[in-house]
């Protein structure tokens, strides 16, 4: 390997540790959100509601714009500069949510330091993670970009793993009558503010490598100035919004993403009364999701990277996504095998779309606006992930009037899967009219390997 391909290597080792740390940090409390159900126990002081509140902190900013609006500075100033700032931003909104936790002070101001902290840390987790991905396309522009992308992706679902399992370790379960005391109850966030400051150095690292590549290739001159012709315009946005093919990866993207993320949030629920299994039991079932992904998305990539058809793969992943659903809401009733089988199904699925999607943008879209498209992207995405699971908690509360009532936990978990089945169906429409788009116009390279 020579030596520019070896560098790419290195910028994306320093590229991943930041999202994985991200994805820990807003997953720390997956599987502990339980010890909030009885606030008693908790020097903390925070119920469901309040930790639900605290949780719905993390869209708050992107889906009130600033996602687009960061987006659009991250391909005005580029890369180095606002990538930077949301690293740092990310870093700041969880030190603000750590020192909440072991403030001590009064639950209605903890909870309003904390739901600030992850406002913050949320708007700079989405912003680094389009620098990531902006970063990636233009490294790896040429080689194995699928791969790369997949690897970021692996790895920081890793993150989303690692802390459904480590959690439970970090903060031990208590017999009824015990409390929690600040000190156990903040330990995950400070393991993964550890881990978020170890993410920030090597970020550093990153810019420092970035800054030779841009020198090397020609971007910049010797003062670092960028070349006319690579320069944001405004105008730019316009052509990004019109552009039908980015169009359909945006609605394939908060049509497939709902189907897997809002229904992690109410997997547990689903699959219980579907499955007749406990709750460990089911937690490690939707702990499956995230592991799937870590071994199929290289895997996907670098067939994409390879063989190309990616239109072809979203379309398989989107309609394994749909059999999934399928299977949870018709399967018959009680039989843990087809419950295991949907998630594998989830998880290949979950796999092989992202594979094949987001090395698609950068064939689409000119490099100097990947970062607003791919902000757009995230942007729409956040506003499914904000409705979804709002219509699906209705549909629980409305279903199950009676704590205990087997028949309705069955009921609302079959009518929640419709929405799911919904979404399933829209995104392989989606993908179907992005595969005779691709075929319309095969200049654009949709569907070629994007090794060369």
């Amino acid at each position: 390997m020579d030596r520019s391909g070896i560098a790419c290597w290195i910028a994306l080792a320093c590229l991943v540790v930041p999202m994985f740390a991200s994805y820990f940090f807003d997953d720390m409390f997956s599987t502990l959100s339980h010890i909030f159900q009885n606030p008693s126990m908790l020097q903390l002081g925070w119920d469901s509601a309040d930790y639900g509140f605290y949780a719905g902190g993390y869209s708050f900013l992107c889906v009130c714009g600033g996602l687009v609006i960061c987006g659009v500075l991250l391909d005005m100033f580029g890369v180095r500069l606002v990538g930077s700032v949301f690293v740092g931003l990310m870093i700041a909104g969880a030190v603000t949510v750590f020192s909440a936790l072991v403030s001590g002070l009064a639950p209605e101001t903890s909870l309003t330091i904390a739901y600030i902290g992850c406002m913050l840390f949320g708007l700079g987790s989405e912003i680094a993670g389009v620098a990531v991905t902006r970063s990636i396309a233009k490294w790896f522009k040429g080689r194995n970009v699928a791969l790369a992308m997949g690897l970021q992706l692996a790895i920081a679902r890793l993150g989303t793993a690692t802390a459904f399992i480590l959690a439970p370790v970090l903060v031990a379960e208590k017999p009824a009558g015990e409390v929690y005391t600040l000190t156990e109850t903040s330990m995950p966030a400070l393991v993964g503010l550890g881990m978020l400051l170890a993410g920030g150095v090597l970020w550093g690292i990153f810019v420092a490598m970035d800054s030779r590549f841009d020198k090397d290739a020609g971007i910049t001159n010797a003062r670092g100035k960028v070349r006319e012709e690579d320069r944001f315009r405004f105008s730019d946005i316009l052509k990004v919004l019109t552009n039908p093919r980015f169009l359909m990866i945006a609605l394939l993207c908060v049509f497939f993403y709902c189907c897997i993320i809002s229904f992690k949030k109410f997997g547990t629920a689903i699959v219980i009364p579907r499955f007749g299994m406990d709750v460990d039991s089911a937690k490690w079932m939707i702990t499956m999701i995230p592991f799937f992904t870590v071994i199929f998305t290289p895997l996907f990539g670098a067939l994409v990277d390879k063989v190309g058809k990616a239109t072809t793969w979203m379309m398989t992943g989107a309609l394994l996504v749909l059999s999934a659903h399928l299977i949870m809401a018709f399967a018959p009733q009680g039989i843990a095998f087809y419950g295991y089988l949907a998630i594998s199904l989830l998880g290949i699925g979950y796999s092989l779309v992202p594979s094949a999607m987001w090395p698609t943008v950068p064939k689409i879209i000119p490099d100097r606006n990947l970062g607003t498209a791919y902000s757009l992207v995230y942007w729409i995405q956040n506003m499914g992930m904000l409705l979804v699971p709002v219509f699906v908690g209705r549909i629980f509360k409305m279903t199950v009037t009676e704590q205990g009532n087997t028949a309705q936990e069955i009921a609302a978990a079959v009518n929640a899967e419709f929405i799911f089945i919904g979404l399933g169906i829209a995104a392989a429409v989606t993908a179907a009219m992005l595969i005779m788009s691709s075929r319309r116009h095969p200049a654009l390279g949709i569907d070629m390997p994007n090794k060369r």
